[in-house]
């Protein structure tokens, strides 16, 4: 980042920018997003930059959390999680200034000073999908990554996948459930999944890190994976099992006016035998259930195709910062996009971070590149 930009945002009592890094919240993937808050703040330049981790707890409050890394990792037996305190965190203008407010009962409360920068780095409903940069937004506040549309139509599989059939991009057969649908007549929602045929994926419309996903391959077996998504979200996306392989392109946003960047495309391999799709464990809990080859191994000119549909993509939903998109490549040579993710996994081992490893731009790289994105980004409309 240059010094131009850098003293663009600093002032008295401001000898560098200040990066709150906002990680937790209330979605099911509390867990997934305080392990790719240990990435960030493990990796951040805290010479260049004034760090302040901010955790989100189940119940909504915002708190000082401790920088320690070593205490947002994930296992098989230990999921991490941002504990309520007595001390809460608030975002406040005072004096022309965002500033962090820590307020306690029968306390004065103390002013932590301003912020520059906020780094959401939440997934999951209530961060991901646009509320979280609604109030970034009401504030005035500058924040890494894609605004209230393209996140709030980025974390819908449903509207998601409306946007992307208007652009022109090719999508599997699907077919969306509300909840009144299911509750009143849930007959004609298994007539309907029939006319898709058996394989089907039940997904959550709005979760993910593959939260509540259930491949289905019989009638019988189709209720029990709709019980299961519908613990996550009310909604549901269900979508015909589509032969092909899963080939991933990650997307940044180019500076100023240049069209966004793409990284060569990567393909994911998950281990024969113990896992059926790219499930939760094999993302983020088993070391070796899954594995990224990056370029992948398609032909050249499939990898431009992936590079221009994944940017096609990116500016259909209006997304900012980060995104990585999905497609299935089938036998026959088609592309068909599965989904975005405005807010990819961002642990040094996601795949996000390893595609763009792969094409010359390292983590640490790449989270100054999108302060840099943020710093340089306008408020309000755009």
């Amino acid at each position: 980042m240059s010094e131009e930009v850098l003293n663009k945002h600093t002032g008295p009592g401001h000898a560098k920018p200040r990066i709150a890094v906002l990680f937790g919240g209330r979605s099911s993937e509390h867990a997934v997003s305080c392990v790719t808050a240990a990435g960030v703040l493990g990796a951040i330049d805290y010479d260049k930059y004034d760090v302040i981790p901010i955790g989100i707890a189940k119940t909504g409050q915002w708190v000082l959390a401790p920088g320690d890394t070593r205490q947002w990792s994930l296992s098989a037996s230990s999921l991490p999680e941002v504990a309520p305190s007595a001390r809460t965190v608030t975002l406040a203008e005072i004096g022309g200034e965002h500033q962090l407010i820590v307020a306690s009962p029968n306390e004065v409360p103390q002013e932590l000073g301003a912020v520059d920068v906020v780094f959401p780095l939440l997934h999951g409903p209530f961060g991901e999908d646009g509320t979280i940069q609604g109030l970034l937004e009401l504030s005035d506040t500058r924040y890494v990554g894609a605004g209230v549309l393209a996140s709030a139509v980025g974390m819908d599989k449903h509207y998601m996948k409306v946007v992307f059939e208007a652009a022109g991009l090719q999508v599997g057969p699907y077919i969306a459930v509300t909840d009144r649908q299911w509750l009143t007549d849930p007959e004609s929602v298994r007539k309907r999944v029939d006319l898709l045929g058996y394989p089907v994926f039940v997904k959550p419309a709005r979760a993910g890190s593959s939260m509540g996903i259930s491949k289905v391959d019989s009638l019988e077996g189709l209720d029990a994976a709709i019980a299961a998504a519908r613990e996550h979200d009310l909604k549901l996306v269900i979508e015909a099992g589509i032969t092909g392989r899963e080939i991933e392109c990650a997307v940044l946003e180019g500076r100023g006016t240049e069209p966004p960047r793409t990284s060569m495309p990567g393909e994911i391999a998950v281990a024969p035998g113990e896992h059926e799709f790219y499930d939760f464990n094999a993302k983020y809990v088993e070391d070796n259930a899954a594995s990224l080859s990056c370029p992948a191994d398609i032909p050249e000119e499939a990898i431009a195709r992936v590079r221009e549909l994944a940017a096609a993509a990116f500016d259909a939903v209006g997304a900012e910062g980060l995104s990585r998109v999905d497609f299935f490549y089938t036998p026959d040579g088609e592309l068909i996009i599965n989904e975005i993710n405005t807010m990819p996994g961002f642990t040094p081992k996601s795949m996000y971070p390893q595609m763009w490893a792969a094409s010359g731009l390292g983590y640490a790289e790449l989270i100054d590149e999108l302060i840099y994105l943020a710093l340089n980004r306008k408020t309000g409309l755009r």
